[in-house]
């Protein structure tokens, strides 16, 4: 069951396109049946060598969340930051700005 759902998560993450961050949250609820914690888990099981964007992936205050030895990640922020992701002074993301709207939504409509 872990894996299903890993595997939702990770198909939504890898719809985040560059210069773009979406929240634990998001993921979570485009993803469905699963908590934001849960995408967490999902983005620090992440192998090195995987094509998955988990560096996209920001808590909801627009900040790289902190690892377990009480810092952010620094790897997370150079990505980030080579995809043109800008900082405050304060170290957060504007949303307003770089975040990703979720997946277009597809209405059926031929409407020009």
């Amino acid at each position: 069951m872990k894996e299903s759902m890993y595997c939702r998560i990770y198909s939504v993450v890898n719809m985040v396109p560059p210069g773009k961050v979406a929240t634990y949250g998001q993921i979570a609820r485009i993803a469905g049946r699963c908590s934001a914690r849960n995408v967490g888990y999902a983005m620090s099981s992440v192998s090195s060598d995987s094509d998955v964007p988990w560096h996209r992936i920001i808590n909801s205050r627009g900040r790289i969340s902190v690892r377990s030895h009480g810092e952010e990640c620094t790897a997370q922020s150079r990505m980030l930051e080579s995809e043109g992701i800008l900082f405050s002074d304060s170290r957060t993301i504007d949303l307003e700005i770089f975040g990703w709207e979720g997946p277009a939504i597809e209405t059926g409509s031929d409407e020009t």
